[in-house]
């Protein structure tokens, strides 16, 4: 994007701020539904400030600008904010002010700072008012800026709704809205409004394409005791599609709707998720409506699979490391012939992916970064950063795709040639850390913060860390990013509980040097039942080699290597058959057992 562009959308949103008597304006990275992937409408932080990560902040004063992000994109933000009015902010590093802190020292006591309440959850503006009221600041839920002054604005994506039938749900919506409102009654709650798209679509047993490489539909869900309610835009069901839902005690009205109906609701009390319900909406509930405030009443539920779900994860688990077989037996041979690139092997891949059954499209856009480029985190190669692949050195390579059955993500980081020292003491001490976690037998209540440091530890001992998660939760067939779990040093309290997808994929990055990430998806199952409870374990679903030629034998434990043996052993077995002899061939030395 032409920074001048940037410029000039900068200059008319202060003119906007003058008009609406606005200090300032804040950005989120959020839509209406508190997404973490946005359609392209809600993209107005990218669109003000020109950086396109998935995480950040944009916030625009009178005089300055400036944009916080996190450690995953320090580099690539560095980089777009160039020759734009927007300075770095490096969240969660010593010395970075907050928003907060930042516009108290911009605009002083008595500032109005503007934001778009719609974009904004309950909770995000509750800690915000709070934080800019400690420094003598007024938040004031303003107009959209960019309704008025984004040209040429993408329009709400209007693909039609599909059904997601109970061969891979396993569940039918009529029945998940039932548990549903017993969860209500449990709270003596009469209503709920679902906000997230990935649990609409969960509730409602459907799927869409509305946002990029997640099968979700831009849509709201209103449920009762005596009706369910799913706001969305006529033009994306046909008849077949209402009279299912219909037929599962769904009734349909426009998604616009909701703004009309809430004031009218006509129930005494309504269980808000505050963290992806907006200000808006909140807003709009009649005054005599109690709001009880709490965390959603799907999450824990959708995270947990049952026995359909855990079977399609297998499934496409199996497809996929056939696809992923296919491309490393093609890999190394490709690159010392020359002529790949980043961008080529990452298409190779989709295209090997695009050829298994029931495949639907990426589950986000592919990382593959080459040497210093493995460095940055959430790499995304373009046509001006591609490289050309050499015969040495690592390749970082985080890749997912979208199954009916299941959703994928696995990273391996790949020799494609001579290593030097460092490169294969970092490799090591990744792998160490992914097979201590994946070994973990932990008491059922224990959160994945309990668990983090067994990722850890073998690098820490080397004064060594990452500042990203260990593991997040995936959807089936929904978000490649799922909740309310996860595996991180900062504190999560969610429990992992038995049936739950997770990632584990520590990893060490090393600026203009290169970086290593080791992926595999696990599922929670149980381990054993005794005098102290009930204690879990980590499966991997991923059925993938893991490249063993940086590894530092003399630095691996006995324990360590006898898993990995083992993984390798299951992925062979499991694999070989579907694979030409040639392929198999290269599948048994890939898995072949190492040994000190």
């Amino acid at each position: 994007m032409p920074k001048n562009q940037i410029c000039q959308r900068v200059e008319a949103l202060r003119q906007f701020m003058d008009k609406h008597g606005l200090d300032a304006f804040v950005f989120p990275s959020s839509d209406p539904h508190n997404g973490e992937y946005v359609p392209s409408h809600w993209k107005t932080r990218e669109w003000i400030s020109g950086f396109n990560g998935s995480a950040g902040t944009a916030v625009v004063t009178r005089g300055r600008a400036a944009l916080w992000t996190d450690s995953r994109y320090f580099l690539a933000a560095e980089e777009q904010l160039q020759e734009t009015p927007f300075a770095l902010m490096r969240e969660r590093i010593p010395g970075t002010p907050s928003v907060a802190e930042w516009l108290s020292e911009e605009i002083g006591t008595g500032g109005r700072v503007g934001v778009d309440g719609w974009v904004f959850s309950i909770a995000e503006e509750h800690v915000l008012r709070e934080e800019l009221a400690f420094h003598g600041l007024d938040l004031v839920l303003a107009e959209d800026p960019a309704e008025a002054l984004w040209e040429e604005r993408p329009a709400i994506p209007q693909a039609p709704v599909c059904l997601h039938p109970i061969a891979y749900a396993g569940k039918s919506a009529a029945d998940k809205i039932k548990d549903l409102r017993e969860r209500l009654l449990a709270r003596h709650v009469e209503a709920t409004l679902v906000c997230k798209l990935d649990e609409v679509a969960w509730l409602a047993n459907i799927r869409g394409t509305d946002v990029h490489c997640c099968p979700l539909v831009v849509a709201y869900m209103w449920v009762t005791q005596q009706k369910a309610v799913l706001y969305v835009d006529d033009a994306k069901l046909d008849d077949t599609v209402r009279k299912a839902l219909l037929e599962q005690g769904i009734e349909c009205r426009p998604y616009g709707s909701l703004v009309q109906d809430l004031p009218v609701c006509g129930v005494q009390s309504v269980l808000l998720d505050v963290n992806s319900t907006n200000s808006r909406l909140g807003e709009l509930l009649p005054e005599a409506c109690k709001i009880v405030s709490g965390g959603s009443l799907i999450a824990l539920e959708k995270a947990v699979k049952n026995e359909t779900e855990i079977n399609g994860f297998r499934n496409a688990m199996y497809r996929d490391g056939i696809a992923m077989v296919k491309f490393l037996h093609w890999l190394l041979p490709a690159v010392k012939t020359g002529g790949q690139t980043e961008l080529s092997v990452s298409h190779k891949l989709e295209e090997l992916r695009a050829m298994q059954a029931l495949y639907k499209g990426l589950s986000f856009d592919t990382i593959a970064g080459y040497a210093a480029h493995g460095a940055i985190v959430h790499y995304e190669a373009d046509e001006k950063s591609d490289c050309e692949l050499l015969p040495k050195g690592l390749l970082l390579l985080d890749s997912g795709a979208q199954y009916q059955d299941g959703t994928t993500d696995i990273t391996r980081t790949i020799a494609l040639g001579a290593l030097t020292e460092q490169e294969r003491i970092d490799y090591t001490l990744v792998l160490r850390g992914h097979i201590r976690l994946a070994m973990v037998r932990f008491p059922a209540g224990s959160s994945g913060t309990q668990l983090d440091v067994c990722a850890r530890y073998a690098m820490w001992q080397q004064g060594v860390n990452y500042l990203h998660g260990t593991g997040h939760g995936v959807g089936s067939f929904l978000n490649v990013h799922e909740g309310p779990h996860q595996i991180r040093m900062n504190y999560v309290p969610a429990e992992l509980k038995s049936g739950m997808t997770v990632t584990n994929e520590p990893g060490i990055y090393r600026a203009g040097s290169h970086g290593v990430r080791i992926e595999n998806t696990m599922l929670v199952a149980p381990y054993m039942q005794g005098e102290y409870g009930e204690f879990l374990q980590l499966e991997a679903l991923t059925l993938c080699p893991i490249d063993k030629t940086p590894i530092i034998l003399e630095m691996m434990q006995d324990d360590e290597i006898a898993y990995l043996n083992a993984y390798h052993a299951r992925v062979y077995e499991q694999l070989s058959s579907a694979l030409t002899e040639e392929e198999r061939v290269w599948l048994r030395e890939a898995t072949a057992p190492l040994a000190k």
